[in-house]
């Protein structure tokens, strides 16, 4: 049976959701190996880019120039979102479990309300505030268990909040350059930037010899994230949300962290208590209600 344009979008986004999700589980995967952070994510966008290549032969090459000022900003956002943000949040899954981390990425979207609100000067309607208030608590139930039973988890969990308050700035502000520039156009020149940064970073950082030393497993995981959590995704992303829209894509990227959750508990044996179960439907709902309001 040959799907239509809607239900091929709805198929579309539900594929990048689960890309995304395998995220962590991957880099999880790749650290049983000895592999650092810094050198996990220098791997997966060494190996991001020669596909983002691949894919661009088959596209129609935008010629348009890109003025200054947004010159300027793709490369502020190429810093905030591929790069920092990312580097944060592989930092963090060094000693965060990945359910755990995703669930704390989730909350992007509250605070990208919080940021938006804050630089338009407007204020948070009533019920947002309560969505957001019940994120965060659910989200308090999520980390009290791990938190309490190992220190160096603290390091971990800062990593991860300082990668999603990244990530939530880079969301606030790449909309209006990417009304400019393009959806694809803007993602392949800010995952360059990004690259360019994070090469930097591990030639200051790491030696050469360090990448190369990998065993093939860690280069394995590396390939399945740039391919199957990264590039694909977001090519699917952009595709659905021609096809369904912004909001239900969005709707169906909040299965996300339960995706991870499952993969987690299948592939990892990390296992969530029931106490951090219902602070995972807590965080949820509140952030299906802030993207309810939002679209």
């Amino acid at each position: 049976m040959r799907l239509n344009s809607y239900h091929l979008g709805l198929l579309l986004a539900t594929l990048a959701a689960c890309g995304f999700a395998a995220k962590a589980i991957f880099a999880k995967l790749a650290y049983r190996y000895g592999v650092d952070g810094v050198t996990m994510v220098t791997l997966r966008l060494l190996l991001v880019l020669p596909l983002l290549a691949l894919f661009r032969l088959y596209q129609r090459p935008q010629t348009t120039p890109l003025i200054r000022r947004d010159k300027a900003w793709l490369v502020l956002l190429g810093l905030l979102g591929y790069y920092l943000s990312s580097l944060l949040d592989f930092l963090g899954l060094e000693t965060v479990s990945a359910s755990v981390e995703r669930m704390i990425l989730c909350l992007y979207p509250t605070l990208t309300v919080l940021f938006s609100a804050w630089l338009s000067r407007t204020a948070i309607s009533l019920a947002t505030r309560k969505a957001l208030l019940l994120s965060y608590f659910g989200m308090a139930l999520v980390l009290i268990p791990d938190l309490q039973t190992a220190q160096a988890q603290w390091q971990g969990v800062l990593f991860i909040a300082a990668s999603t308050l990244t990530y939530a700035l880079y969301l606030t502000w790449s909309p209006a350059v990417i009304q400019r520039v393009g959806s694809m156009r803007f993602t392949e020149l800010a995952l360059g930037v990004s690259a360019l940064a994070m090469f930097l970073h591990f030639a200051i950082t790491r030696s050469p010899q360090a990448l190369w030393v990998q065993p093939l497993p860690v280069w394995g995981y590396g390939l399945a994230m740039a391919l199957f959590s990264t590039v694909l995704p977001l090519y699917a992303l952009s595709a659905a949300m021609v096809r369904i829209g912004a909001g239900k894509t969005a709707i169906i990227g909040s299965l996300g962290p339960i995706l991870t959750i499952i993969m987690s508990m299948q592939l990892l044996d990390e296992w969530l208590s029931p106490l951090q179960w219902c602070g995972v439907i807590l965080v949820l709902a509140g952030i299906w209600q802030v993207g309810k309001r939002r679209h």
